[in-house]
């Protein structure tokens, strides 16, 4: 009762927040549906199946990320007096979390199922029968039918189970996230006099993310050469979801895990870049506050250079002289579906973290306005800071895409 009462009493943009998640959620339960049907309809494929399942984790992780980010955002589930009187104290709130969250997502997932059924074509393909009952008359009624393996019983254990998979992802993602932000502040209660006259600690993740993301190119390089003199110099992309090689998809992988890693790194040295030489007060500002900031919004911006460089190698594998694929741009439209829905996660996250951001930035905003910093000064910083981040991470991304299709173009 308690979650549906701070939902109730919810600010506008965390309302939309939380839509999305159901939304993206929904879109996950639906796209794991769908490797499910697939399944039933050709059992003798296994190994299709499979890899359509192991497909639907991409967007099953920018899920659970943009779940993550919206309780983060969230002023529902910070610590608060009022929450503590009635006994949901610093321990209890990333249940709360985990609690709201999951009820949206399974939201989402509840109407991912009717959809799925109506345009499998009916009740029919679920308890065996001829009939497809009352949404049979309505329109785009097993429009997809082929697609989603219509005209076979499909496994009611097997749905629920799938359908329970995104919301038990972001309920306990959401926790973790919740737990990690009210920890520090009962942490560091006592030395905030001192903090302001340190600089800002670097983040340890750029090293390793540069080495996981090499590792992922390397990996990628090796598999493509062996795929390639394997398949022929014309393999499908991206065809039937078990066409490219493992290692391949194993790169790809590595690649965006190393630059989500990297992320808070990255956002770090974009301060250091502005604060380079004898920098003025604009300078001096926006690099301070970024590398104050680079814990917090490191790996949103992370997760969008990693989509970004994601996109432009689509791109770039569709164009002329890529060997797989053959510049034939055959997008069905599951994975457009999942490419939607990791851009919209990675966007959408990035923005909730900015709102963070924003937020958190609030009390120091209002002293330097209280101490003469002029407004146009502050805004002018901000704008540099943008601008900045999107130098550094466009850059980094764009490297990454031409790095990663290099193999598979010739």
């Amino acid at each position: 009762m308690l979650a549906l009462r701070l939902v109730r009493t919810s600010h506008p943009s965390a309302l939309v927040r939380r839509a999305l998640v159901a939304c993206t959620a929904g879109a996950v339960g639906f796209l794991l549906l769908s490797a499910l049907g697939h399944a039933v309809a050709h059992p003798e494929r296994p190994g299709a199946a499979a890899a359509r399942l192991l497909w639907c984790a991409v967007p099953l992780a920018a899920c659970t990320h943009l779940a993550v980010t919206a309780v983060r955002s969230d002023p529902g589930v910070r610590p608060r007096a009022g929450l503590d009187v009635v006994g949901v104290g610093s321990a209890r709130l990333p249940l709360l979390a985990a609690l709201t969250t999951g009820l949206y997502c399974a939201l989402g997932c509840a109407l991912a199922l009717p959809v799925f059924l109506h345009l499998r074509g009916g009740l029919a393909g679920v308890l065996g029968g001829t009939s497809g009952g009352a949404l049979e008359g309505m329109p785009l009624a097993g429009s997809a039918g082929e697609l989603l393996g219509a005209g076979h019983p499909l496994p009611r254990a097997a749905a629920l189970t799938l359908l329970a998979v995104p919301p038990l992802a972001a309920a306990g993602a959401s926790a973790a996230a919740a737990r990690m932000r009210v920890a520090p502040r009962d942490h560091l209660a006592e030395p905030l006099a001192v903090l302001p006259h340190r600089p800002p600690p670097v983040p340890a993740g750029l090293p390793w993310g540069v080495a996981v993301t090499a590792a992922g190119l390397a990996l990628e390089a090796y598999a493509a050469e062996r795929f390639i003199a394997s398949a022929g110099p014309r393999a499908p992309l991206p065809g039937q979801p078990d066409a490219l090689g493992p290692g391949i998809v194993a790169g790809w992988l590595l690649i965006a895990a190393g630059l989500v890693l990297a992320g808070p790194g990255l956002v770090h040295l974009c301060g250091l870049l502005l604060a380079v030489g004898r920098p003025g007060v604009l300078r001096l500002l926006a690099g301070r506050v970024l590398r104050e900031e680079a814990p917090r919004v490191g790996h949103p911006a992370g997760v969008l250079c990693a989509v970004t460089a994601g996109v432009l190698t689509a791109v770039r594998l569709h164009g002329p002289g890529a060997v797989l694929g053959g510049g034939a741009p055959a997008v069905g439209p599951l994975a457009a579906l999942g490419a939607v829905v990791v851009v919209v996660c990675a966007v959408a996250g990035a923005l909730s973290a900015a709102s963070e951001f924003r937020t958190a930035r609030a009390p120091a905003n209002d002293g330097l306005r209280r101490l003469g910093v002029p407004h146009r000064l502050l805004r002018a910083a901000a704008a540099l800071r943008v601008a900045a981040l999107l130098g550094v991470l466009g850059s980094a991304a764009w490297l990454v895409a031409e790095l990663a299709s290099m193999p598979l173009v010739r």
